[in-house]
């Protein structure tokens, strides 16, 4: 099912952006789905570099799949900016990936966002600022 095509059945009014996980799309559009991620990260250089504006508070989204077919809908209750190194165990295990530990989360972000910059010819670095976004499952397909 395309986002198009999810977002007319969901019934739902207004607008929406759709897009897929980074790193594993089709593992963490599950975890959503099954209500066990709730929350997610992305570098906030590449608001700035691309001129995006950040999420913001009850926005839509629909979660798409590594095959860009709509997984579910889900709406933006919390938005905020952080240094990587004061991310919280709370907003790691909201994460859901791993053993939800912060740990865990520190590890695989770096990883990730080391190999995300690299394509912009930026640094990781542990104070880099992350925009923290949380949400909630509106709809499923």
């Amino acid at each position: 099912m395309t986002a198009e095509e999810l977002w007319t059945k969901s019934g739902l009014d207004g607008e929406y952006e759709a897009w897929a996980f980074g790193g594993s799309p089709d593992e963490l559009a599950q975890l959503v789905k099954n209500g066990i991620k709730t929350a997610t990260c992305s570098a906030f250089c590449f608001y700035e570099l691309e001129e995006e504006p950040l999420p913001q508070i009850g926005e839509y989204s629909i979660i798409l799949d590594a095959k860009e077919e709509a997984v579910c809908i889900i709406r933006t209750t919390k938005v905020y900016v952080t240094a990587f190194d004061q991310v919280t165990k709370e907003h790691a295990f909201k994460e859901g990936k791993g053993d939800r530990s912060l740990e865990y989360w520190r590890r695989v972000h770096e990883d990730f966002f080391t190999e995300e910059l690299q394509s912009a010819g930026l640094d990781f670095t542990v104070g880099m600022k992350v925009v923290c976004e949380e949400f909630k499952v509106v709809f499923l397909k």
